[in-house]
């Protein structure tokens, strides 16, 4: 009898084993995970491991010890549509006709003509998610839903957009799921709770299949909220008690992956759709030593933090300088999942020498393409960043925003200027007149994007 209660004893124990050990094979087999996090409006400098002081962010500093962090890693267009919809598409925006800032009164949105990072992967069999602000296309047929995505949760446009359109379908903020409001001008010192939340039940139901999970926060974009739990908690006022609150979510997100051992087969990826909103003053993020912020194409507008986590595949403690794109991620995820391209014209290009600090990797561009709506403003090859003339907002003096309230704009009118931003980061002494040869070689790369993009300014398109 001792004996029969062994053998079955032993034979239990191979056979709860077995599940485990066959599930770790088939986890190993299947094609990784993607999470992307995106914050909205955040300042380059806004992270501690991106220089900040007075805002604790322990888990996004971890994070980048555990992978790779881009100091030269750029957004399109700064604004937030425009930004987004690079990012869905591989893209520059101006291909997707999606400019600007959508609102309660746009009747358009993402085009299906445009292939989502979302359709390329569920083709691969992934489950996926938005949770947070969409931005491109509040109308039934521009949903997330429409565009790839098995699930939506969040907001459909930035959460200041209300209720100022009161002929619009939305008169007030809504806050759908699926395609349905199930809420209006919900209380947003919930939202990073409620969206976190949210996007942890996502993995622990999908732990079993590969899933692609996009988080765009609301936040930090005015009007700012935040919890009871991080009210007050950080030496820089609310706008550090919100970017606090982001960071734990990215904590949360991090502890839920290691829970589940998901860690070895997941990319996350953490970047801002463009620089600071600086007319809110102590309401926005810092540029650090960049010039300018959100609605130009100066450095500060459209350089934003990046960090990148994968256990195993990217290297931990990395900083990788060369510089990299929105418009990269696309053809980057599908590199690694192993997902088809989508047919047609890709701006974005494979940077996985990049991701993983491979020796000598340099980036795949010969330039970056910075517009304003239809204007080219600036190309970027290597060092070198030269400017078209044209016309940019800036503060006026020093007539900073306070606690919500914005401070005003003025308009100044720029030339030709060139900048080596290994040597002048903020982007002070105009070289161009030194460069004759450098500045004739960004002309021309610039031209051939006039004559396939266009540029208002040069009555191209």
């Amino acid at each position: 009898m001792i004996h029969t209660l062994r053998f079955l004893a032993i034979g239990v124990a191979l056979f709860a084993s077995l599940p485990t050990s066959l599930w770790s094979q088939e986890k190993a087999k299947r094609p990784p995970n993607v999470i992307v996090i995106y914050a909205d409006d955040m300042g380059y400098a806004d992270l501690g491991c991106f220089g900040v002081k007075k805002i604790k962010t322990p888990n996004l500093d971890r994070m980048a010890k555990q992978g790779v962090r881009f100091t030269s890693f750029y957004t399109s267009q700064a604004v937030c549509s425009a930004s987004r919809a690079s990012l869905m598409t591989g893209k520059y925006s101006n291909r997707t006709e999606i400019l600007g800032a959508l609102g309660p009164a746009s009747k358009n949105g993402l085009s299906k003509e445009h292939m989502t990072i979302a359709e390329v992967l569920k083709a691969l069999g992934y489950a996926t998610g938005i949770i947070g602000k969409w931005h491109l296309g509040h109308l039934a047929e521009f949903l997330p839903t429409r565009r790839g995505f098995d699930e939506y949760y969040g907001l459909p446009y930035s959460n200041d957009m209300w209720p100022r359109h009161p002929t619009s379908k939305f008169p007030d903020l809504p806050l759908i799921d699926g395609e349905k409001v199930i809420a209006k001008n919900p209380d947003q010192t919930k939202l990073t709770t409620d969206y976190t939340d949210k996007a942890v039940q996502f993995i622990r139901k999908n732990k079993d299949k590969p899933f692609l999970l996009y988080l765009p926060h609301s936040m930090p974009h005015v009007p700012l909220f935040v919890s009871e739990r991080f009210k007050g908690k950080s030496e820089a006022g609310l706008y550090g008690d919100v970017i606090m609150e982001l960071d734990w979510s990215v904590g949360q997100i991090l502890e839920t992956l290691k829970q589940l051992e998901l860690d070895d087969n997941t990319l996350i990826i953490f970047t801002s759709d463009n620089g600071p909103w600086l007319s809110y003053g102590n309401h926005s993020g810092s540029q650090g030593l960049l010039r300018e912020g959100k609605g130009t194409t100066w450095e500060g507008g459209v350089r934003v933090p990046f960090i990148a986590r994968w256990p195993g595949k990217i290297p931990a403690d990395k900083t990788q300088d060369q510089p990299a794109m929105t418009i990269d991620l696309l053809p980057t995820i599908a590199r690694f999942t192993g997902a088809k391209l989508p047919v047609g014209k890709l701006d974005g290009k494979d940077i996985t020498p990049l991701l993983l600090c491979e020796p000598n990797a340099k980036s795949p561009h010969e330039a970056y393409f910075f517009y304003w709506n239809n204007e080219l403003h600036g190309v970027r090859a290597g060092p070198w960043k030269l400017y078209f003339p044209r016309t940019y907002r800036t503060m006026m003096g020093n007539d900073l925003g306070k606690d919500g309230k914005p401070g005003l704009y003025k308009n100044v009118k720029a030339g030709l200027e060139l900048f080596n931003l290994d040597d002048d980061l903020s982007e002070r002494t105009d070289i161009a007149a030194r460069q004759p040869d450098v500045v004739r070689r960004l002309q021309m790369l610039a031209d051939r994007m006039r004559d396939d993009l266009g540029d208002s300014l040069t009555r191209k398109k």
